[in-house]
């Protein structure tokens, strides 16, 4: 079948979606039905069904089929953003009652002319000699210490990303990455040309066989996974698993983009301190601090140092003046150092709510995280629980959001647990709870 036939079913399917005849939850037959209901191949049908995916007409959860969404979307969709949902369980920016008074506290005297001055000149993607002392103390981590002169500042973290894959991965090139990953990252590379290649995945993180495999077949270029507690999954890879990866990647001459911005919440070493020539350490301010002081930090090796610093320029990924005079004082005086320490006694105090309330159903993660992934019963799928959760004012994530490939998601949602402050996280984890012990019929009648 030609090109131009398969995507005229395509269009078929999707203007019944548009018309309502397909309405979103609707449950699309397997794909020997539709071929055989429309005397069509397998092969073909297959390629139809890939064609709604990567529209965003249709989400496939593994072992349940492929669903209408309901969304109209053409190619990559991004994540949301904040709905302002009356409790928050889909955006993880933790926020501590008294954060503010301490940040205000930091930043006194910023205010004055004198200050501002030269807080409001233009910045550049190496900062001052005293802005990269003062960000490698702060980012050091048990033996790692990065030199001053391998920092490089954007604005936030999605620019260290957008920059570190514009230096390593040239257009049409390939990118490793976890198989259920950070959203933002298949938008960002879909901009830049780039084709991510998921990777098999176990209770250690990324598969170092995978790897090898994905390099065999699609020549990867570099690799983007989040070793110290993994988003979506909380996984912390183990140092046996570390190093089998690391040598695996030394045999195979890839770059390692290592995703920290978690990190502080564990004790782990980045991979960089084993192979600091072939790791880029990617962090930033808005986890540790706030999302509205974010500050970008990557560390680079040596030799992709110029690289990425031109990346950052031509992309227009640097930060401004004034967000380095701000992350500069925070981090100088430690009050960022004293935020994080915080963070990680709040989010253990969260995860131990989320345990107490959902006992009994299939959860991963790390009890250090500020996230955890719920694999739900058999009667809920992921984006009809979404739907429900949301009609109670919870905001959720389903796992199609997070998978690298359409229509490989698993039947799960991740839970966001930073945002809400502790009364509203406890009743949204009770509601949830009552609502996956209920069947979907059962909750649907009570609406």
């Amino acid at each position: 079948m030609s090109r131009f036939e398969y995507l005229k079913l395509a269009d078929a399917v999707a203007a019944e979606i548009a018309s309502g005849a397909l309405k979103a939850g609707d449950r699309l037959p397997p794909q020997r039905h539709f071929a055989y209901e429309r005397k069509i191949a397998v092969s073909t049908a297959s390629r139809v069904y890939t064609e709604l995916l990567r529209r965003g007409l249709v989400v496939g959860e593994v072992g349940r089929g492929t669903f209408v969404s309901g969304e109209a979307r053409r190619g990559v969709a991004a994540p949301t953003e904040p709905r302002g949902a009356r409790i928050d369980l889909e955006f993880n920016y933790p926020l501590l009652p008294h954060q503010a008074t301490m940040i205000a506290k930091s930043l006194e005297g910023l205010e004055r002319p004198e200050m501002l001055e030269g807080a409001l000149r233009p910045a550049t993607s190496f900062g001052t000699r005293a802005a990269r002392t003062i960000s490698a103390e702060f980012l050091t981590r048990k033996s790692w210490t990065p030199n001053p002169d391998q920092v490089v500042f954007t604005a936030n973290g999605r620019q260290c990303i957008a920059a570190a894959l514009a230096a390593v991965v040239q257009p049409g090139g390939r990118c490793g990455v976890e198989a259920l990953t950070y959203p933002f990252v298949k938008g960002i590379a879909a901009r830049l040309g780039i084709t991510l290649v998921p990777l098999a995945m176990d209770a250690h993180g990324v598969r170092p066989d995978a790897v090898q495999k994905a390099h065999r077949e699609a020549h990867l270029s570099a690799l983007y996974i989040q070793p110290t507690i993994q988003n979506p999954l909380s996984i912390t890879m183990p140092a046996e698993r570390r190093a089998e990866l690391l040598r695996v990647v030394d045999k195979l001459g890839l770059v390692i983009i290592e995703d920290a911005v978690y990190g502080f919440l564990d004790d782990e070493m980045p991979l960089a301190a084993l192979a600091p020539d072939r790791c880029i350490v990617l962090d930033s301010l808005s986890k540790k601090v706030a999302p509205g002081l974010a500050l970008g930090f990557i560390v680079a090796p040596p030799r992709l140092r110029e690289s990425i610093m031109a990346a950052v320029r031509s992309g227009g990924w640097t930060a401004s003046g004034y967000a380095f005079a701000a992350g500069q004082r925070l981090m100088a005086d430690g009050t960022a150092a004293e935020l994080s320490r915080l963070k990680r006694i709040d989010a253990g105090r969260r995860q131990q709510m989320a345990a107490k309330h959902l006992a009994g159903f299939e959860i991963q993660t790390n009890p250090k995280s500020y996230h955890l992934w719920l694999t739900l019963p058999q009667h809920w799928r992921s984006q009809t629980l979404v739907a429900a959760a949301a009609r109670r004012d919870i905001a959720l994530t389903p796992s199609t959001t997070f998978a690298a490939t359409p229509g490989h998601a698993p039947n799960a949602v991740r839970l966001a647990l930073a945002a809400p402050p502790m009364e509203q996280l406890d009743v949204g984890l009770r509601t949830l709870a009552g609502m996956l012990s209920a069947t979907e019929e059962d909750f649907d009648s009570t609406e």
